[in-house]
Protein backbone atom coordinates (compact mmCIF):
# COMPACT_ATOMS: atom_id res chain seq x y z
CA UNK A 1 0.00 0.00 0.00
CA UNK A 2 1.12 3.56 -0.70
CA UNK A 3 -0.55 7.01 0.03
CA UNK A 4 1.10 8.82 -2.21
CA UNK A 5 -0.23 8.88 -6.15
CA UNK A 6 0.88 5.38 -8.27
CA UNK A 7 2.55 6.47 -11.84
CA UNK A 8 0.69 5.87 -14.68
CA UNK A 9 1.04 7.77 -18.30
CA UNK A 10 -1.28 10.88 -18.73
CA UNK A 11 -1.87 11.67 -15.31
CA UNK A 12 -2.96 15.31 -13.60
CA UNK A 13 0.26 17.00 -11.47
CA UNK A 14 -0.83 16.00 -8.31
CA UNK A 15 -1.77 20.12 -7.10
CA UNK A 16 -4.59 19.59 -9.66
CA UNK A 17 -5.77 16.45 -9.41
CA UNK A 18 -6.03 17.09 -5.45
CA UNK A 19 -8.10 20.68 -6.40
CA UNK A 20 -9.88 19.13 -8.78
CA UNK A 21 -10.97 16.01 -6.39
CA UNK A 22 -12.23 18.78 -3.93
CA UNK A 23 -14.11 20.71 -6.37
CA UNK A 24 -15.51 17.37 -7.90
CA UNK A 25 -16.82 16.27 -3.97
CA UNK A 26 -18.16 19.47 -3.74
CA UNK A 27 -20.08 19.25 -6.35
CA UNK A 28 -22.14 16.03 -5.73
CA UNK A 29 -23.33 17.86 -2.88
CA UNK A 30 -24.14 21.01 -4.67
CA UNK A 31 -26.05 18.53 -6.65
CA UNK A 32 -27.53 16.97 -3.76
CA UNK A 33 -28.77 20.79 -2.52
CA UNK A 34 -29.99 21.75 -5.65
CA UNK A 35 -33.71 20.24 -5.28
CA UNK A 36 -34.55 21.64 -2.02
CA UNK A 37 -36.11 25.00 -3.61
CA UNK A 38 -37.66 23.28 -6.11
CA UNK A 39 -39.55 20.70 -4.49
CA UNK A 40 -42.01 23.41 -3.09
CA UNK A 41 -42.42 24.80 -6.96
CA UNK A 42 -42.80 20.35 -8.13
CA UNK A 43 -45.85 20.57 -5.31
CA UNK A 44 -47.08 23.63 -6.89
CA UNK A 45 -47.13 22.62 -10.36
CA UNK A 46 -48.13 18.76 -10.32
CA UNK A 47 -50.28 19.02 -6.99
CA UNK A 48 -48.95 16.54 -5.03
CA UNK A 49 -49.36 16.13 -1.29
CA UNK A 50 -47.14 17.27 1.44
CA UNK A 51 -45.48 14.85 3.09
CA UNK A 52 -43.79 13.73 -0.46
CA UNK A 53 -41.43 16.75 -0.27
CA UNK A 54 -39.93 14.50 2.89
CA UNK A 55 -40.13 11.52 1.17
CA UNK A 56 -38.35 12.90 -1.92
CA UNK A 57 -35.98 14.62 0.51
CA UNK A 58 -35.11 11.67 2.34
CA UNK A 59 -34.80 9.63 -1.31
CA UNK A 60 -31.42 10.65 -1.55
CA UNK A 61 -30.13 9.82 2.00
CA UNK A 62 -31.92 6.43 1.75
CA UNK A 63 -30.36 5.62 -1.76
CA UNK A 64 -26.87 7.12 -0.35
CA UNK A 65 -27.00 4.60 2.30
CA UNK A 66 -27.65 1.64 0.54
CA UNK A 67 -24.97 2.36 -1.57
CA UNK A 68 -22.32 3.52 1.55
CA UNK A 69 -23.21 -0.71 3.25
CA UNK A 70 -22.80 -1.81 -0.13
CA UNK A 71 -19.96 -0.15 -1.65
CA UNK A 72 -18.02 1.92 0.84
CA UNK A 73 -15.36 0.18 0.79
CA UNK A 74 -14.76 -0.99 -2.26
CA UNK A 75 -11.88 1.39 -3.47
CA UNK A 76 -9.74 0.19 -0.74
CA UNK A 77 -9.89 -2.93 -3.13
CA UNK A 78 -10.19 -1.86 -6.72
CA UNK A 79 -8.86 1.90 -6.30
CA UNK A 80 -10.17 4.81 -5.75
CA UNK A 81 -10.30 6.23 -9.84
CA UNK A 82 -12.29 3.17 -10.45
CA UNK A 83 -14.85 3.79 -8.24
CA UNK A 84 -14.98 7.62 -9.15
CA UNK A 85 -15.31 7.50 -12.63
CA UNK A 86 -18.23 4.87 -12.37
CA UNK A 87 -19.76 7.11 -9.24
CA UNK A 88 -19.78 10.27 -11.00
CA UNK A 89 -21.30 8.63 -14.35
CA UNK A 90 -24.07 7.13 -12.34
CA UNK A 91 -24.30 11.21 -11.41
CA UNK A 92 -24.37 12.25 -15.04
CA UNK A 93 -27.62 9.85 -15.23
CA UNK A 94 -28.92 11.49 -12.04
CA UNK A 95 -28.93 14.95 -13.48
CA UNK A 96 -30.30 13.83 -17.06
CA UNK A 97 -33.34 12.40 -15.52
CA UNK A 98 -34.01 15.65 -13.07
CA UNK A 99 -34.19 17.38 -16.64
CA UNK A 100 -36.36 15.45 -18.15
CA UNK A 101 -38.73 14.44 -15.34
CA UNK A 102 -42.84 14.56 -16.52
CA UNK A 103 -43.73 14.16 -12.31
CA UNK A 104 -42.40 13.42 -8.91
CA UNK A 105 -42.29 10.05 -9.06
CA UNK A 106 -39.46 10.54 -11.76
CA UNK A 107 -37.80 13.04 -9.21
CA UNK A 108 -37.95 10.04 -6.85
CA UNK A 109 -36.07 7.59 -8.36
CA UNK A 110 -33.90 10.76 -9.95
CA UNK A 111 -32.97 11.54 -6.11
CA UNK A 112 -32.79 7.32 -5.07
CA UNK A 113 -29.52 6.97 -8.48
CA UNK A 114 -28.29 10.50 -6.93
CA UNK A 115 -28.28 8.91 -3.58
CA UNK A 116 -26.25 6.06 -5.26
CA UNK A 117 -24.03 7.60 -6.55
CA UNK A 118 -22.92 10.10 -3.78
CA UNK A 119 -22.89 6.94 -1.60
CA UNK A 120 -20.36 5.18 -3.52
CA UNK A 121 -18.68 7.94 -4.19
CA UNK A 122 -18.31 9.71 -0.71
CA UNK A 123 -15.89 7.21 1.36
CA UNK A 124 -13.79 7.03 -2.22
CA UNK A 125 -13.39 10.52 -2.36
CA UNK A 126 -12.50 11.16 1.48
CA UNK A 127 -9.93 8.70 1.25
CA UNK A 128 -8.69 10.44 -1.99
CA UNK A 129 -8.14 13.83 -0.62
CA UNK A 130 -6.16 12.49 2.71
CA UNK A 131 -4.15 10.64 0.00
CA UNK A 132 -3.97 13.49 -2.54
CA UNK A 133 -2.90 15.72 -0.10
CA UNK A 134 -0.04 17.56 -0.44
CA UNK A 135 2.51 15.42 1.99
CA UNK A 136 3.20 18.09 3.88
CA UNK A 137 -0.33 19.17 4.74
CA UNK A 138 -1.88 16.30 5.09
CA UNK A 139 -4.37 17.42 7.49
CA UNK A 140 -5.67 19.85 4.30
CA UNK A 141 -7.05 16.36 2.54
CA UNK A 142 -9.41 15.32 5.77
CA UNK A 143 -10.48 19.49 6.45
CA UNK A 144 -11.50 19.63 2.96
CA UNK A 145 -13.24 16.42 3.00
CA UNK A 146 -15.16 18.14 6.01
CA UNK A 147 -16.07 21.32 4.62
CA UNK A 148 -17.28 20.19 0.70
CA UNK A 149 -20.32 18.35 1.59
CA UNK A 150 -21.59 21.51 3.75
CA UNK A 151 -20.54 23.71 1.20
CA UNK A 152 -22.06 22.13 -2.06
CA UNK A 153 -25.28 21.84 0.29
CA UNK A 154 -25.28 25.44 0.45
CA UNK A 155 -24.22 26.86 -2.45
CA UNK A 156 -27.06 24.27 -4.56
CA UNK A 157 -29.58 25.21 -2.42
CA UNK A 158 -28.90 28.90 -3.16
CA UNK A 159 -27.90 28.60 -7.09
CA UNK A 160 -31.32 26.96 -7.19
CA UNK A 161 -33.22 29.50 -5.24
CA UNK A 162 -31.83 32.11 -7.83
CA UNK A 163 -32.40 30.01 -10.86
CA UNK A 164 -36.50 29.57 -9.41
CA UNK A 165 -37.14 33.34 -8.61
CA UNK A 166 -35.36 35.02 -11.93
CA UNK A 167 -36.16 32.40 -14.65
CA UNK A 168 -38.76 30.30 -16.23
CA UNK A 169 -36.57 27.13 -16.48
CA UNK A 170 -35.05 26.52 -13.12
CA UNK A 171 -35.23 22.36 -13.83
CA UNK A 172 -33.76 22.77 -16.87
CA UNK A 173 -30.79 25.51 -16.23
CA UNK A 174 -29.87 23.61 -12.88
CA UNK A 175 -29.40 20.39 -13.61
CA UNK A 176 -27.84 20.99 -17.25
CA UNK A 177 -25.16 22.54 -15.85
CA UNK A 178 -24.87 20.12 -13.18
CA UNK A 179 -24.56 17.42 -15.80
CA UNK A 180 -21.76 19.24 -17.72
CA UNK A 181 -19.94 19.87 -14.15
CA UNK A 182 -20.12 15.99 -13.33
CA UNK A 183 -18.85 14.86 -16.77
CA UNK A 184 -15.57 17.50 -16.21
CA UNK A 185 -15.58 15.59 -12.41
CA UNK A 186 -15.55 12.11 -14.24
CA UNK A 187 -12.92 13.19 -16.84
CA UNK A 188 -11.04 14.22 -13.10
CA UNK A 189 -11.08 11.08 -11.60
CA UNK A 190 -9.73 9.32 -15.12
CA UNK A 191 -7.12 11.24 -15.15
CA UNK A 192 -5.66 11.42 -11.55
CA UNK A 193 -3.15 9.16 -10.28
CA UNK A 194 -4.02 6.15 -8.33
CA UNK A 195 -3.59 6.31 -4.31
CA UNK A 196 -3.77 2.50 -3.34
CA UNK A 197 -2.96 -0.62 -5.30
CA UNK A 198 -5.06 -3.32 -6.28
CA UNK A 199 -5.91 -6.09 -3.43
CA UNK A 200 -8.18 -8.99 -3.36
CA UNK A 201 -11.29 -9.20 -1.20
CA UNK A 202 -13.25 -6.93 -4.21
CA UNK A 203 -16.48 -8.98 -4.18
CA UNK A 204 -16.39 -9.88 -0.53
CA UNK A 205 -16.39 -6.36 0.12
CA UNK A 206 -19.55 -5.74 -1.36
CA UNK A 207 -21.34 -7.71 1.20
CA UNK A 208 -23.39 -4.76 3.47
CA UNK A 209 -21.54 -4.24 6.53
CA UNK A 210 -19.96 -1.40 8.40
CA UNK A 211 -16.14 -1.55 9.37
CA UNK A 212 -14.81 0.41 11.65
CA UNK A 213 -11.17 -0.48 12.78
CA UNK A 214 -10.58 -1.29 16.32
CA UNK A 215 -8.48 1.56 17.09
CA UNK A 216 -10.97 4.27 15.84
CA UNK A 217 -13.90 2.16 17.59
CA UNK A 218 -14.10 4.40 20.35
CA UNK A 219 -13.72 7.73 19.10
CA UNK A 220 -16.14 6.80 16.30
CA UNK A 221 -18.76 5.61 19.34
CA UNK A 222 -18.32 9.20 20.68
CA UNK A 223 -19.24 11.00 17.54
CA UNK A 224 -22.41 9.57 17.21
CA UNK A 225 -24.62 11.74 18.90
CA UNK A 226 -22.54 14.61 17.76
CA UNK A 227 -23.14 13.76 13.86
CA UNK A 228 -26.79 13.30 15.04
CA UNK A 229 -27.54 16.19 16.07
CA UNK A 230 -25.63 18.79 13.47
CA UNK A 231 -27.17 16.35 10.57
CA UNK A 232 -30.39 16.45 11.56
CA UNK A 233 -29.90 20.65 12.25
CA UNK A 234 -28.29 20.82 8.75
CA UNK A 235 -32.13 18.36 7.81
CA UNK A 236 -34.30 20.59 9.48
CA UNK A 237 -33.19 23.24 6.73
CA UNK A 238 -32.44 21.43 3.30
CA UNK A 239 -35.38 19.39 3.95
CA UNK A 240 -38.47 21.81 5.76
CA UNK A 241 -37.39 25.18 5.00
CA UNK A 242 -39.03 26.21 1.99
CA UNK A 243 -42.15 24.58 4.06
CA UNK A 244 -41.42 26.70 7.18
CA UNK A 245 -40.64 29.51 5.02
CA UNK A 246 -44.07 29.23 2.98
CA UNK A 247 -46.70 27.57 5.66
CA UNK A 248 -45.34 29.87 9.05
CA UNK A 249 -44.10 32.54 7.94
CA UNK A 250 -46.06 32.97 4.66
CA UNK A 251 -43.41 33.84 2.31
CA UNK A 252 -43.63 32.74 -1.10
CA UNK A 253 -40.03 32.98 -2.67
CA UNK A 254 -37.64 30.58 -4.44
CA UNK A 255 -34.67 32.88 -3.47
CA UNK A 256 -35.99 33.20 -0.17
CA UNK A 257 -35.84 29.25 0.48
CA UNK A 258 -32.63 28.84 -1.53
CA UNK A 259 -31.14 31.83 0.92
CA UNK A 260 -32.57 29.85 4.27
CA UNK A 261 -31.32 26.82 3.25
CA UNK A 262 -28.01 27.97 1.92
CA UNK A 263 -26.55 29.88 5.48
CA UNK A 264 -26.41 26.57 7.21
CA UNK A 265 -24.09 24.62 5.17
CA UNK A 266 -21.94 27.68 4.11
CA UNK A 267 -21.27 28.63 8.06
CA UNK A 268 -20.46 25.15 7.93
CA UNK A 269 -18.22 24.76 5.12
CA UNK A 270 -16.35 28.14 6.60
CA UNK A 271 -16.32 26.93 10.22
CA UNK A 272 -14.96 23.28 9.03
CA UNK A 273 -12.16 24.96 7.39
CA UNK A 274 -11.14 27.96 9.49
CA UNK A 275 -10.92 25.45 12.26
CA UNK A 276 -8.83 22.92 10.55
CA UNK A 277 -5.58 23.66 12.78
CA UNK A 278 -7.68 23.49 16.12
CA UNK A 279 -7.14 20.20 17.77
CA UNK A 280 -10.11 17.61 16.90
CA UNK A 281 -11.37 17.55 20.44
CA UNK A 282 -11.85 21.36 20.82
CA UNK A 283 -13.36 21.67 17.38
CA UNK A 284 -16.10 19.01 17.93
CA UNK A 285 -16.66 20.48 21.63
CA UNK A 286 -16.81 23.80 20.07
CA UNK A 287 -19.16 22.94 17.35
CA UNK A 288 -21.44 20.92 19.40
CA UNK A 289 -21.98 23.88 21.70
CA UNK A 290 -23.09 25.75 18.34
CA UNK A 291 -25.34 23.59 17.39
CA UNK A 292 -27.44 23.54 20.59
CA UNK A 293 -27.07 27.39 20.86
CA UNK A 294 -28.24 27.63 17.11
CA UNK A 295 -31.12 25.26 17.53
CA UNK A 296 -32.38 27.13 20.52
CA UNK A 297 -32.23 30.35 18.64
CA UNK A 298 -34.25 28.88 15.70
CA UNK A 299 -36.76 27.52 17.39
CA UNK A 300 -37.08 31.08 19.49
CA UNK A 301 -37.59 32.24 16.08
CA UNK A 302 -40.12 30.10 14.43
CA UNK A 303 -42.80 30.38 17.70
CA UNK A 304 -42.12 34.22 17.45
CA UNK A 305 -42.21 34.20 13.63
CA UNK A 306 -39.01 36.02 13.41
CA UNK A 307 -37.34 35.21 9.95
CA UNK A 308 -34.15 36.76 10.83
CA UNK A 309 -33.79 35.02 14.17
CA UNK A 310 -34.50 31.85 12.29
CA UNK A 311 -31.33 33.03 9.93
CA UNK A 312 -29.16 33.49 12.74
CA UNK A 313 -29.43 30.37 14.28
CA UNK A 314 -29.13 28.91 11.06
CA UNK A 315 -25.47 30.73 10.98
CA UNK A 316 -24.98 29.48 14.45
CA UNK A 317 -25.96 25.53 14.31
CA UNK A 318 -24.38 25.93 10.46
CA UNK A 319 -20.99 26.76 11.46
CA UNK A 320 -21.47 24.13 14.58
CA UNK A 321 -22.17 21.60 11.90
CA UNK A 322 -19.20 21.93 10.23
CA UNK A 323 -17.17 22.03 13.42
CA UNK A 324 -18.23 18.98 14.47
CA UNK A 325 -18.24 17.03 11.46
CA UNK A 326 -14.73 18.17 10.28
CA UNK A 327 -13.16 17.89 13.95
CA UNK A 328 -14.94 14.24 13.66
CA UNK A 329 -13.29 13.27 10.67
CA UNK A 330 -9.93 14.36 12.05
CA UNK A 331 -10.02 12.59 14.73
CA UNK A 332 -10.49 9.39 13.61
CA UNK A 333 -9.27 9.56 10.34
CA UNK A 334 -5.39 9.17 11.76
CA UNK A 335 -6.46 5.80 13.41
CA UNK A 336 -7.28 3.54 10.12
CA UNK A 337 -4.72 2.55 7.99
CA UNK A 338 -4.51 3.54 4.29
CA UNK A 339 -6.82 -0.19 3.54
CA UNK A 340 -8.99 0.43 6.05
CA UNK A 341 -9.36 4.41 5.38
CA UNK A 342 -12.61 4.53 2.98
CA UNK A 343 -14.56 1.37 5.10
CA UNK A 344 -14.07 4.02 8.16
CA UNK A 345 -15.68 7.05 6.30
CA UNK A 346 -18.54 4.87 5.13
CA UNK A 347 -19.48 4.17 8.35
CA UNK A 348 -19.48 7.99 9.16
CA UNK A 349 -21.11 8.71 6.35
CA UNK A 350 -23.95 6.28 7.05
CA UNK A 351 -24.35 7.62 10.45
CA UNK A 352 -24.42 11.13 8.97
CA UNK A 353 -26.84 10.22 6.77
CA UNK A 354 -29.40 8.02 8.56
CA UNK A 355 -29.00 11.48 11.39
CA UNK A 356 -29.83 13.21 7.64
CA UNK A 357 -32.67 11.32 6.25
CA UNK A 358 -34.66 9.26 8.73
CA UNK A 359 -35.94 12.37 11.18
CA UNK A 360 -37.17 13.87 8.45
CA UNK A 361 -39.21 11.42 6.90
CA UNK A 362 -40.67 11.00 10.58
CA UNK A 363 -41.49 14.44 10.07
CA UNK A 364 -42.60 14.50 7.12
CA UNK A 365 -45.17 12.04 8.62
CA UNK A 366 -46.20 13.97 11.76
CA UNK A 367 -46.90 17.27 10.22
CA UNK A 368 -51.00 15.94 9.31
CA UNK A 369 -51.78 14.72 12.69
CA UNK A 370 -49.37 17.11 15.15
CA UNK A 371 -49.35 20.05 12.52
CA UNK A 372 -46.24 21.75 11.53
CA UNK A 373 -45.55 23.68 14.07
CA UNK A 374 -45.68 21.39 17.00
CA UNK A 375 -43.32 18.96 14.21
CA UNK A 376 -40.79 21.17 14.25
CA UNK A 377 -40.63 22.28 17.63
CA UNK A 378 -40.72 18.57 18.23
CA UNK A 379 -37.74 17.88 15.97
CA UNK A 380 -35.78 21.08 17.20
CA UNK A 381 -36.18 19.67 20.96
CA UNK A 382 -34.17 15.88 19.66
CA UNK A 383 -31.57 17.98 17.97
CA UNK A 384 -31.42 19.65 21.51
CA UNK A 385 -31.04 16.47 23.35
CA UNK A 386 -28.53 14.75 20.90
CA UNK A 387 -26.20 17.90 20.92
CA UNK A 388 -26.28 17.97 24.93
CA UNK A 389 -25.02 14.14 24.91
CA UNK A 390 -22.84 14.70 22.29
CA UNK A 391 -21.33 17.42 24.42
CA UNK A 392 -21.28 14.92 27.44
CA UNK A 393 -19.66 12.25 25.30
CA UNK A 394 -16.82 14.19 24.05
CA UNK A 395 -16.42 15.50 27.59
CA UNK A 396 -15.85 11.72 28.98
CA UNK A 397 -13.14 11.48 26.26
CA UNK A 398 -11.25 14.35 27.97
CA UNK A 399 -10.79 12.49 31.36
CA UNK A 400 -8.01 10.55 32.33
CA UNK A 401 -8.70 7.36 31.51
Amino acid sequence: MTTTALARPFTLPAGVAFAGTGLAFASLYLAAGAPTPLLVLFEREWGFAPWVLTVAFAAYALGLLAALLVAGSLSDHVGRRPVLVGALSVEVVAMLMFVFAPGIGWVIAARVVQGVATGAASSAFTAALVELAPPHRKRLGTVVAGAAPAGGLGLGALLTGTAVQFTGSANLIVFGTLAVIMVLGTLTAALSGETVTRRAGALGSLRPRVTVPRAARREFGAAIPVHLASWMFAGLFMGLAPTIVRDIFHLDSGLLNGATAFLPPAAAAVAGYALGRQHPRRTILLGGTAVLLGATVVLTGIVAVALPLVWIGGIVGGAGFGATFSGALRAVGPLAETHQRAGLFAAVFIVAYLSFGVPAIVAGQLVAPLGLLTTVLLYGAAILAAAAAGLFTQWRLTRPA
